[in-house]
């Protein structure tokens, strides 16, 4: 969903919401029009369940005149005990109904249900809509990679963005490798013979971005700068990005060519039978195959001279190129939710625009105002499709949106992080904007207008319960250095978790949760100066 449902154009229509809890065998029906008081102003209220048309239909007749009004909510396809009456009361500014359920819409049961509806040939279909499936970067890398090879598009206008199908694709760890190498081994240079520093720096040289290979992760994709099409980038600040074989770890230097800069390495890979072949016959016995991680991998530099080598002193593994050494500490990697630890001073994020209708893709980290620093664009996956139509049934990220991938990562920020608060800055100000509170990590919604009377027989919308999270948010990017001196004072005060995003996606992530705030009556959105919203998961 790429914005709350149905925003009502119309205030003179009912608005009908679903909304059911984890765990919970209840499911709440919210009807409300922001120019009715139904507590004063629906007498006689009734409310029935047409099990044939799957509706619950609410009637009252109205103060004034009397006259009887109906109001039509299709229920989602959910397990209904039928044999408990529903339960209905009429407050200020919106009607309750509880429908109980025979189990939650969560239960494993219920799972195993909606597949014996599909392989019975059920008309009804699913329980849940296909969409609530979570998000998998282990599945987009498996279904690019089984499509031989992939072209990427602007989802705003869908103009084509690489210049040739891509065909290689690279999953991204999500481990900080800095971190986790030197609690494995130790920082210290005689800690296991450096072997985390070595480590490290084998990682960083695998993950630099190569013409013809795509990274990913759970939010983006880093594409290299020459495989975009129409695009013209600054030259970078001189510093050299070192290439990269796409079959190994190692910098990649051809048989025969004349090495000028002895801290790149031969690389012999052994799936390549005849280079492999080449190279051992060339090499002879001179250099020490045992010292390397792969013991098909040459790590020492060599002196090309009339196609004979010689092995000079070993290189050392922890030299990298400015553009590598800014990805150990994080600060290349993920930008669509970044930590304070994955920012430098000396690294600048560029938006990245589409060529033809300048709408958001992505961003690049840059160094003095040049290109690409290590050679890469983050396209984000919610703004980018890899076929036409764009959310087509083809299209692997038709299932990704800003605030589903939002949702999914303030989760595991507080699974992580063990808080339910959330400040996010500006990238480039490093401002505090817009304060989250996590409310309730497994809700179900849904939410539409409610049917026209004479439609209650054979009701043609259908809605689905979508899983979601409830959360409180507060602030805009037009605050005052007074409001965001609130903001941090607030964060330190509760422990806030900081995450930092770009100034057009934390804009679009406002819009939303404030056309999400319809969702609901009018009497939820605020709560302690904060608005009550959701966000699909």
């Amino acid at each position: 969903m790429s914005s709350a449902e149905g925003v009502n154009q119309n205030p003179s229509k009912w608005r009908f919401t679903w909304e059911a809890q984890s765990h919970h065998p209840t499911l709440k029906l919210f009807l409300f029009n922001p120019f009715t008081n139904p507590k004063h102003q629906c007498r006689d209220l009734k409310a029935d369940l047409n099990p044939t048309s799957s509706v619950v239909q609410v009637s009252y007749a109205t103060d004034t005149t009397g006259e009887e009004v109906s109001l039509g909510a299709p229920v989602p396809k959910v397990l209904i005990d039928y044999e408990c009456p529903l339960s209905f009361r009429a407050l200020d500014d919106h009607i309750e109904v509880k429908v109980v359920l025979l189990l939650p819409v969560d239960h494993p049961l219920v799972s195993n249900f909606d597949e014996v509806l599909s392989l019975a040939g059920d008309g009804g279909g699913k329980l849940q809509s296909d969409d609530s499936e979570p998000l998998s970067m282990a599945t987009d890398a498996e279904s690019l990679s089984a499509n031989g090879g992939v072209d990427f598009y602007c989802r705003s206008c869908s103009s084509k963005l690489t210049r040739s199908p891509i065909r290689q694709f690279v999953e991204m760890p999500s481990v900080n490798w800095q971190e986790a190498a030197d609690n494995w081994f130790g920082s210290c240079c005689c800690s296991f013979g450096g072997v985390s520093e070595k480590l490290v720096a084998r990682y960083a040289k695998s993950y630099t971005a190569l013409k013809g290979r795509c990274l990913l992760d759970h939010s983006a994709v880093i594409v290299c700068k020459d495989d975009f099409l129409g695009c013209q980038f600054p030259e970078c600040d001189g510093s050299q990005v070192c290439e990269i074989s796409p079959k190994s770890d190692l910098p990649f230097v051809a048989i025969g060519q004349e090495v000028k800069d002895h801290s790149l390495c031969c690389q012999l890979p052994a799936s390549d039978s005849e280079s492999a072949q080449i190279g051992k016959s060339e090499i002879g016995h001179c250099c020490d195959m045992s010292h390397s991680m792969n013991s098909e991998v040459c790590d020492y530099p060599c002196d090309v001279s009339e196609h004979k080598h010689r092995c000079l002193e070993p290189v050392k593994e922890t030299e990298l190129g400015e553009n590598q050494k800014s990805f150990l500490n994080g600060f290349l990697g993920n930008v669509f939710m970044a930590k304070s630890y994955n920012l430098s001073a000396t690294v600048e994020w560029v938006e990245f625009a589409c060529p033809y209708c300048s709408a958001l893709l992505g961003a690049y980290p840059s160094s003095d105002g040049g290109g690409p620093l290590d050679g890469g664009v983050r396209l984000y996956k919610c703004l980018i499709s890899t076929d036409l139509p764009v959310l087509g049934s083809n299209d692997i990220f038709r299932k990704y949106t800003l605030e589903k991938m939002f949702a999914n990562q303030i989760l595991q920020n507080a699974k992580d992080e063990l808080s339910f608060r959330t400040v996010i800055k500006d990238l480039r100000t490093r401002c505090p904007v817009v304060q989250i509170i996590l409310l309730n990590p497994n809700s179900w919604y849904c939410s539409n207008y409610c049917l026209d009377t004479g439609s209650l027989v054979e009701p043609s919308l259908k809605v689905s319960l979508r899983p979601a999270i409830k959360v409180l948010f507060c602030g805009s990017r037009n605050d005052t250095q007074f409001q965001q001196g609130k903001i941090e004072q607030w964060s330190g005060k509760h422990g806030a978790d900081e995450v930092f995003m770009l100034p057009r996606q934390i804009e679009a992530l406002v819009d939303y949760l404030v056309s999400a705030r319809e969702l609901f009556p009018p009497s939820f959105t605020v709560l302690e100066g904060f608005n009550l919203s959701c966000m699909q998961r």
